[in-house]
């Protein structure tokens, strides 16, 4: 998947839409960093699919929003298994 950027960006960005994935989960699963994935969303997939990057927009938009959330149960979570 490494050496194909277009056809990564597209299966990245329908994976983060299908499952509402955000961007460390969607570079774990295809074995890239976090910096690459959010460069192909963010700048590849404007140029490739422009109707795709605004759906994938929305949900890391989501993802943002939420995010502290995340990081309060995981937070949690973390010192729960400590005691």
């Amino acid at each position: 998947m490494k050496g194909m950027p277009e056809e990564r960006t597209i299966l990245a960005a329908e994976y983060i839409i299908e499952k509402g994935a955000t961007v460390r989960s969607a570079a774990k699963k295809f074995g890239v960093s976090k910096s690459t994935i959010h460069k192909d969303v963010s700048e590849r997939l404007r140029r490739l699919n422009p109707e795709l990057f605004s759906e994938v927009k929305r949900v890391l938009e989501k993802n943002k929003q939420e995010r502290h959330i995340r990081g309060g149960k995981a937070t949690k979570e973390k010192y729960a298994k400590l005691r």
